[in-house]
């Protein structure tokens, strides 16, 4: 390969970056700007051409990004759903499903990381005056379990239509269940997130020990 041949790659390689990282700027930019709007004045109540004002783009660049208005809402989406199943398949080897997922989850808790609830006051309030927003909350922890029980099944080589992976799933999804809500009640209550980290730490660890007699030793 000549040398005007490797510039010319490079050139078109940098283009290629500049754009990614042109697209990934106009993405948070609308993203920031809906949330502003949806707190201030409500997710119900805020249009997809109000967001567009106010990002400074056209109403069709936000439903390219965002193709759902809830979308724009819950941006980390897609990590919330495959969380816990990466977790499992990223497990170290002779380590049971459970101790993996409680261990990523109390480190979640120390980084008081928003993904797992620690969302702040105004976004968790947000989401609980807003029906829609509600109601794909519910349906994307339906969504991590579901990817959660594949990832076990997966692990455990169960056959197919095999109850087991999906039991599984449901009893450690439950658990995470209950403590985001869990972070998200005491957020309400006016706890900082320190506060409730501290108190998440010894809650958590309880949830997950009421697990292990069933799930102690599975997908290990």
């Amino acid at each position: 390969m000549g040398i005007e041949s490797s510039t010319t790659t490079a050139t078109s390689a940098a283009a290629i970056g500049l754009r990614e990282a042109k697209k990934r700027e106009t993405r948070q930019l609308i993203s920031d700007r809906a949330t502003e709007l949806f707190i201030t004045q409500g997710f119900e109540q805020t249009t997809i051409a109000e967001i567009a004002d106010a990002a400074r783009v056209a109403k069709k660049t936000v439903t390219n990004y965002f193709p759902r208005k809830e979308d724009l809402a819950f941006d980390h989406q897609d990590e919330f759903v495959a969380g816990l199943a990466r977790t499992v398949a990223a497990r170290e080897p002779g380590e049971s499903a459970l101790a993996a997922l409680r261990s990523s989850f109390l480190s979640a808790v120390r980084a008081q990381d928003p993904v797992a609830g620690f969302a702040g006051p105004e976004f968790t309030r947000m989401i609980a005056q807003s029906p829609t927003l509600t109601t794909c909350l519910r349906g994307l922890h339906d969504q991590r379990e579901d990817a959660l029980a594949a990832a076990l099944a997966e692990a455990t080589g169960a056959d197919p239509g095999d109850i087991t992976p999906r039991t599984a799933a449901s009893l450690l999804g439950g658990v995470h269940r209950v403590l985001f809500r869990r972070i998200q009640e005491l957020t309400l209550a006016g706890h900082t997130n320190s506060e409730i980290a501290s108190v998440l730490e010894g809650e958590a660890t309880e949830a997950f020990t009421l697990l292990e007699p069933a799930l102690s030793d599975y997908a290990r």
